[in-house]
């Protein structure tokens, strides 16, 4: 970094730290449903498509908790208080977990962890874009890599807690196991024999509370819910060292120092908080979805201006549906045959693909000053079909999983920030490209784990890697599409010079 990024990170150390902290509960709430899949399935007592439901609300929830984080962008008190509100609203979900018995119960438990996650993705993004403006881009990278350490956290934390087999204590008493019996024979014949399931159903719950399942897993929970409690902490003395608490009085602006003084050689960093809001988003591209809605926005761009749009998010549809799916089902994928890995064993998946999403986002970083994000994009969708196509033939084969998992994650990693890059690039920042990708890649991870979680469960755990062929097909599909459209898109030449200088500068931007 030049002196004066560094200068800029200096004086806005404990605000950044604070975001970054942030997005931490974010990591640690998107990764944990998928080891523990199976024991909250023993907790409430049901099936694999119910428990999808799970997904879905808590996906449906990030989206509107996304939407409405823009509420609070206004000042940064309204952005502060609703970040502390929403990290200690994770804190809440962790603690209650373990009492949910029902799985409606849960479902709208995660949606309300859904509402906190969305609303932190939007609000920490923006107040990290608000401080740093045009010099940004490293301090967002490092804001997404705290969401891979989270997720990468979680799973790890749960593992020593999972429950073996049936989730049932091994040495209970007679009623317990032949409880037991039932549970396991309604996961082979559920689906073929719906008396079995419900017979299963009546003997656990005549078990006493200590012998059902989930009680281990509890503890996996609760050790999150205090590794997480330090975060809102964070927000509440930033709050506090802004004088934004109702008990502290209010700051006034205060002279800057002769070393601060020094770091404003550019005029655009001293403008006060009235002209701030017209710049809060640094292209036109990061407005809301109802901005972006507007018939101004359409008036007389050519058909390939939709097409372009649509293709590059029906592509991050995909893989980011893919990355929901595979990170929530690949423990429930090892544990049934015919891999049938130990659970203890099996836990390790989840953690072992968001790390190496996270290394992936690193390595990218680099790569992307040397090749073209058209190229990254090629190479990460090929190599996300390649490596589905493999686990595939190798279905047999756990060590190919973990190898296979590992190579899904980096490839999985860089797909979005490459397709952003890309997509904003060839509309020359205009339009909405931005919003339309993010809404696309999350309503891709709500509806592909809904959809993978009844398949799996209807078909068996084979259809687990028939899906990801299927869904890294499309992907790939709708990418040569994409390609296509870009061919067809009017040149540089029609945008005007100082539109043109925009897009140039946002592109070393993103580069960067």
């Amino acid at each position: 970094c030049d002196g004066r990024v560094s200068g800029l990170l200096r004086r806005n150390l404990q605000p950044t730290l604070t975001y970054w902290s942030v997005f931490f509960s974010f990591g640690l709430c998107i990764a944990f449903l998928g080891p523990t899949l199976l024991d909250l399935r023993c907790q409430t007592h049901s099936s694999l498509p119910q428990i999808s439901w799970v997904f879905f609300s808590q996906q449906l929830c990030l989206l509107l908790g996304s939407a409405l984080g823009g509420v609070f962008k206004r000042t940064l008190a309204q952005s502060l208080w609703a970040l502390f509100t929403s990290t200690l609203a994770i804190s809440l979900v962790f603690a209650i977990i373990p009492l949910c018995r029902d799985v409606q119960v849960l479902a709208s438990v995660m949606a309300l962890a859904g509402l906190a996650m969305g609303c932190i993705d939007t609000v920490a993004n923006m107040q990290l874009v608000r401080i740093y403006q045009k010099d940004s881009a490293v301090f967002l990278q490092v804001l997404h890599f705290f969401v891979g350490f989270g997720a990468l956290l979680s799973p790890l934390i749960a593992d020593p807690f999972l429950s073996e087999a049936n989730c049932l204590p091994a040495n209970g008493t007679a009623n317990s196991t032949s409880g037991s019996h039932l549970f396991h024979a309604s996961r082979v014949l559920g689906q073929h024999h719906p008396e079995v399931w419900r017979l299963s159903n009546q003997s656990l719950s005549k078990l006493p509370l200590q012998d059902r399942a989930g009680t281990r897993v509890s503890y996996a929970f609760w050790i999150m819910a205090l590794i997480n409690l330090p975060v809102p902490l964070a927000v509440l003395f930033l709050l506090s060292k802004e004088r934004l608490l109702a008990c502290c009085p209010q700051r006034r602006p205060l002279l800057l120092s002769a070393d601060e003084l020094a770091l404003e050689t550019q005029p655009p960093e001293k403008e006060d908080a009235s002209s701030l809001s017209s710049k809060f988003q640094p292209h036109p591209g990061h407005e809301d979805l109802f901005s972006c809605c507007q018939r101004k926005n359409f008036k007389g761009a050519p058909y390939s201006f939709f097409a372009i749009h649509i293709t590059a998010a029906l592509v991050l549809f995909m893989t980011d549906g893919m990355t929901g799916e595979y990170s929530a089902f690949v423990y429930s994928y090892a544990v049934e045959k015919p891999l049938s890995v130990g659970h203890k064993v099996a836990g390790y998946l989840p953690s072992l693909f968001w790390g190496f999403i996270t290394l992936g986002r690193l390595i990218s970083i680099p790569i992307s000053s040397k090749l073209k994000p058209v190229t990254m994009v090629f190479i990460n969708v090929v190599g996300v079909v390649m490596t589905f196509l493999v686990l595939l033939v190798f279905s047999y084969n756990v060590a190919f999983l973990f190898v296979g998992t590992a190579s899904l994650g980096l490839f999985l990693s860089s797909t979005f920030p490459s397709m952003l890059a890309y997509t904003e690039d060839i509309l020359q920042y205009k339009g909405c490209a931005t919003t339309v990708l993010v809404t696309g890649a999350g309503i891709g991870e709500m509806v592909l784990q809904m959809l993978v979680g009844s398949i799996f469960q209807a078909q068996g755990s084979h259809s687990f890697l028939v899906c990801g062929v299927i869904f890294g097909c499309l992907a790939f599909t709708f990418y040569i599409l994409l390609l296509f459209f870009h061919r067809m898109h009017p040149e540089l030449s029609s945008v005007p010079t100082q539109d043109k200088a925009l897009g140039m500068e946002s592109s070393e931007c993103y580069q960067r």
